[in-house]
């Protein structure tokens, strides 16, 4: 579908991990359950096509936003971000750099920095983000929101993910930053594990509402927030029975594989990421919660891009990079659900309903083509392997319709 990129310079994430933050990181309540009334599901319009076999053979929706998408710096920032822009008018961009996006200033320059990498005539609009610490003020959150150009805050555990050693080790330290989040209306983006080593790997996003994000609920009902890349049937237990303040995006990964996907075969270092991989009946979950018409889940892949020999050496990279096929492979998921007809609302709407954006007002074109998935794409200084590498995908993202 898309050749191999070949850029000059390159930023590579030479090591993912952190080791886990030794400090206590909520003080609010002991774990406990909260319970919330649940919304109803509105019923959504479907404006994609697909009411016949032949009409099925190509879609054509609003085009997507991606709201998580990492996109790094320098050479492979080059190398990526047309894969994005191609098929995306916007995406929210992850703060998790060397040294991380903790100001506005440093977004503005960030955003910069990806306006000079893209494509020439790209309509691609980055919309930045805050990197969430103990030490954030509530002045920079008036400032961010004045700055026109940030759009949420990310609260990542400390050492919880790539880049994640600078994140928040005692969100009672951040209590007044999220007061005034509500007062900007801005939205908190929370990576939802715990990093108390005592916990096992598969069960930190089930401690972590328990502990953290139902307690938070509880005391900022208002606050805006979007549990990221849910992994589990706790998490949409938990996004269902909130009030509509709180949303969840979903990845093309946890909707299409299982944690067996690590190991068959042998150890698959590019099926690795953070939060990792469940078992089968969390992704049916999920993927039953994708596809039911709900407004509270939209799209963000967390395509997260490292070079190949970052990925497969003893201590690999977690991250999947998925830009080039998401679109894809969403479609795939929602066809074989039988759902094609609420591709559009997960993929177009549900996302800026949530942020209180416009709906995009270009299209995109999804045809029933084959097509293989490259095994690599190149930068200056290595290549990334994609997710479903070598594989051949049935929908095939195109600007123009079959004449």
């Amino acid at each position: 579908m898309q050749a191999a990129i070949t850029t000059t310079t390159t930023t590579v994430c030479a090591h993912p991990h952190t080791k886990p933050s030794s400090a206590p990181f909520l003080r609010l309540s002991p774990p406990c359950r909260v319970s919330f009334r649940a919304s109803p599901r509105p019923n959504l319009r479907a404006t994609a096509m697909a009411a016949t076999p032949q009409q099925q053979e190509q879609l054509v929706i609003t085009r997507p936003d991606d709201w998580h998408l990492h996109v790094r710096e320098g050479g492979v920032l080059e190398a990526v971000l047309p894969h994005s822009a191609r098929h995306f008018r916007r995406a929210i961009i992850m703060p998790n750099l060397k040294p991380p996006v903790t100001t506005t200033a440093r977004a503005v320059e960030y955003r910069e920095q990806i306006m000079r990498a893209l494509p020439p005539g790209s309509s691609f609009v980055p919309l930045m983000t805050l990197y969430l610490t103990d030490n954030t003020s509530p002045e920079e959150i008036k400032l961010a929101r004045k700055s026109g150009v940030v759009f949420a805050v990310k609260l990542y555990p400390a050492g919880a993910t790539t880049n994640s050693q600078d994140g928040v080790t005692d969100i009672a330290k951040c209590l007044p930053v999220l007061e005034e989040m509500v007062r900007q209306e801005m939205p908190l983006l929370v990576h939802g594990e715990v990093t108390d080593p005592h916990v096992d790997t598969f069960d930190r996003e089930k401690v972590f509402i328990d502990r953290i994000l139902a307690p938070l609920v509880q005391k900022l009902p208002q606050l805006k927030i979007v549990m990221e890349h849910i992994t589990t049937m706790d998490a949409v237990n938990f996004i269902e029975s909130c009030e509509g303040h709180v949303a969840a995006t979903v990845t093309p990964q946890h909707l299409l594989l299982n944690r067996n996907a690590l190991f068959q075969g042998g150890l698959q270092p590019h099926n690795y990421c953070l939060p990792i991989l469940k078992r089968e009946i969390h992704r049916q979950a999920i993927v039953s919660a994708v596809t039911s018409g709900s407004r509270r889940y939209f799209l963000g892949t967390d395509s997260a891009p490292h070079d190949k020999r970052n990925k497969e050496c003893s201590c690999g990279c977690a991250g999947i990079y998925s830009a080039p096929v998401a679109l894809s492979l969403y479609a795939k998921v929602f066809e074989e659900a039988g759902a094609l007809d609420k591709l559009e609302a997960f993929t177009s709407f549900n996302g800026p309903d949530f942020y209180g954006l416009p709906r995009n007002t270009s299209k995109i074109v999804l045809r029933k083509s084959a097509w293989k998935v490259p095994a690599t794409y190149k930068h200056s200084s290595g290549e990334i392997v994609p997710m479903f590498t070598g594989s051949t995908l049935d929908w095939l993202p195109s600007d123009q319709p079959e004449e």
